[in-house]
């Protein structure tokens, strides 16, 4: 699901995370250039970042319309290490300002949330038709990360992830985008609105969606696996 969504201010939270992509809140200034985090970018190419608890907030810096965000990460009880991890920062790109907001939920391992966490936006915002037809492009990068993870199996191992992610584009328009069951709320004058649809194997449409490409839904106790 991709969709745009127009307001005059925007508000915008995101929760999880976990390793080789570390999790960030931070904003940056359209007007100048600012020197990458060596150290952490070798950490993340190395996989030593581990996802943990934390809390952060943080605002947008260029946009007429100011943009606020704010992120509080819980660890589970499932027995595990953290496998999910988000993103919270703001960029520049075209003399646009960009808030970039994403959650990657993981399962069976961290390494294709922590891949999406380093790539999926830049491979999102490299769509040569990001600036003329937002929709399509998120659509392409989507397709293109989810066909390298499929290719590059051996390596990021057997598990996968969800993601969730909505860019703010001058504190005006907001693109947002979902695959799985991590959810997008906008809250709206003291109303929390769902405006992303959760892909769950229960559902008529998603069940018919993955047998048609050779898949299959089994229930247990509890839960669908698909």
């Amino acid at each position: 699901m991709v969709g745009r969504m127009e307001r005059q201010t925007v508000s915008t939270s995101s929760a999880s995370c976990s390793p080789s992509a570390a999790s960030s809140s931070s904003s940056s200034s359209c007007g100048g250039r600012k020197r990458p985090d060596i150290l952490n970018m070798i950490r993340s190419a190395a996989c030593l970042n581990s996802s943990s608890t934390d809390t952060g907030k943080g605002r947008s810096k260029q946009s007429s319309t100011k943009v606020t965000h704010g992120f509080h990460l819980v660890e589970g009880k499932s027995g595990h290490d953290m496998e999910d991890y988000h993103v919270a920062e703001y960029k520049c790109d075209k003399n646009h300002e960009l808030g970039l907001f994403a959650i990657f939920d993981g399962h069976l391992g961290d390494r294709v949330p922590s891949y999406l966490r380093a790539n999926l936006f830049s491979n999102i915002l490299k769509e040569p038709l990001f600036w003329t037809d937002p929709q399509e492009a998120i659509k392409n990068a989507y397709g293109s990360t989810n066909k390298y993870i499929l290719e590059n199996a051996k390596q990021l191992g057997p598990g996968g992830s969800t993601a969730v992610t909505a860019i703010v584009v001058d504190g005006k328009d907001m693109w947002i985008a979902n695959v799985g069951d991590s959810r997008a709320v906008l809250c709206e004058r003291g109303a929390a609105n769902q405006i992303t649809v959760d892909h769950e194997p229960h559902i008529s449409n998603e069940r018919q969606r993955i047998e048609q490409q050779g898949g299959f839904v089994t229930t247990f106790p509890a839960m669908s696996l698909a």
